[in-house]
């Protein structure tokens, strides 16, 4: 793993400086130091867990892993996952988690001096409640302050009524819609599933209804509640992110999932047809109209902690998120 190689090198250069400049002193056995990364979501009661230890302390690592509870700062002496020992990266799974509950973890690591502890990080599971489209797609939900999320962008393909919406594959054709349609990015399938589908705005505000019986698409005002919930636009963003560089081009800056909403970087399509952005950043249209040409986005960046809003063209190609009604 990468992430942790820069501070081991540079931990491993100060050490040496040391002993050139003062040959007569002895180096002192102490704790481990130790970084703990983000989860990644598994299920509602499951995730997959990251640390590394960049500095054994001068003393060989017997015991390291991962401790959480439901308060500040755990320790060992609460729930804890052991995974091997010595120095590096390490990764665990922790299962048998209770639904819709925020968590702290640290990673840990015990040498003959003692317990070294890596940076708290917090995270909330998902909801017990799975929801399923007209199709059959199903998506975990997740409650962030009094709002209820979709987990996943729409994969639907029909409007709640059953209704085809129309699949559009040529670029000329994309930019000529007056009504719905949607697309899979570079009308490849397997993009769809994974990041979810690209709508027009048309698809959004038609009557027929794209979301899931009970949903409905999120407004402008959705978001500007789980904005300021989060901490204001300028810290929402990392907060909403996926963690990790599996979907993220690097660094995917800010990114802790803290909320479990999984924000994925699925791209866009313009008014030409032209898809672009997978993996640099991820938008969602809003229920909500602009004016008669453009309607309100929201939008993550893989280099930014924000989460931005602006005007776009309603014939662009963007993901949705659904909240509960």
């Amino acid at each position: 793993m990468k992430r942790g190689i820069f501070f081991s090198i540079c931990l491993l250069a100060f050490a040496g400086a040391l002993t050139i400049l003062m040959p007569g002193c002895k180096k002192k056995n102490s704790e481990p130091v130790l970084v703990t990364f983000p989860v990644l979501y598994i299920s509602q009661q499951s995730v997959s867990c990251e640390g590394a230890v960049i500095d054994d302390g001068g003393a060989d690592v017997t015991e390291r892993g991962i401790c959480w509870g439901l308060s500040q700062n755990p320790t060992t002496s609460n729930n804890k996952n052991t995974s091997g020992s010595g120095t590096g990266s390490f990764s665990c799974t922790i299962n048998g988690l209770l639904v819709n509950t925020q968590y702290y973890m640290r990673s840990y690591a015990i040498n003959s001096a003692g317990i070294g502890y890596g940076s708290q990080i917090t995270f909330r599971t998902w909801n017990a409640e799975v929801v399923t489209d007209i199709d059959g797609n199903t998506y975990h939900t997740v409650t962030i302050g009094s709002q209820v999320w979709l987990v996943e962008n729409l994969k639907v393909t029909k409007y709640r009524n059953g209704d085809q919406i129309p699949e559009v594959t040529d670029y000329d054709q994309w930019g000529l819609l007056t009504s719905g349609g949607y697309c899979n990015y570079e009308n490849n399938q397997g993009n769809g599933a994974i990041y979810g589908r690209l709508y027009n705005f048309y698809t959004i505000n038609d009557s027929r209804n794209i979301a899931p019986d009970g949903w409905r698409v999120a407004s402008d005002e959705d978001w500007w509640a789980l904005s300021d919930f989060l901490g204001g636009e300028i810290m929402a963003g990392g907060k909403l992110k996926e963690a990790g560089l599996s979907h993220w081009k690097e660094p995917n800056a800010g990114a802790t999932n803290e909320t479990g909403f999984s924000a994925l970087p699925g791209g866009h399509r313009d008014y030409a047809g032209i898809f672009d952005y997978i993996q640099w950043g991820g938008g969602w249209w809003t229920s909500t109209e602009g004016n008669p040409n453009d309607a309100y986005v929201r939008y993550v960046d893989y280099g930014a902690y924000d989460l931005w809003r602006s005007l776009e063209d309603k014939r662009y190609g963007r993901s949705v998120r659904c909240i509960k009604e």
